[in-house]
């Protein structure tokens, strides 16, 4: 089974932004971003996008996609 990993943590603290921050930015919620970062919750695409979107970067920059 495959996983998703990404850098949202990394790409947030670049810009200094706070989780909560984020989550306003993207329309989410604080504890949805703790999750994403944390890997335990795969976002929807639609909150993927606007997430990538958010940092201005392309979407394979942010999330990634394992097969193990």
């Amino acid at each position: 089974m495959g996983r998703i990993h990404n850098r949202i943590r990394e790409y947030r603290t670049r810009l200094g932004q706070t989780q909560q921050e984020l989550a306003e930015r993207v329309d989410a919620t604080r504890q949805t971003i703790i999750a994403i970062e944390a890997e335990k919750y795969a976002p929807s695409l639609e909150l993927a996008f606007r997430l990538a979107r958010a940092f201005d970067a392309p979407f394979e920059a942010i999330f990634q996609y394992t097969d193990h």
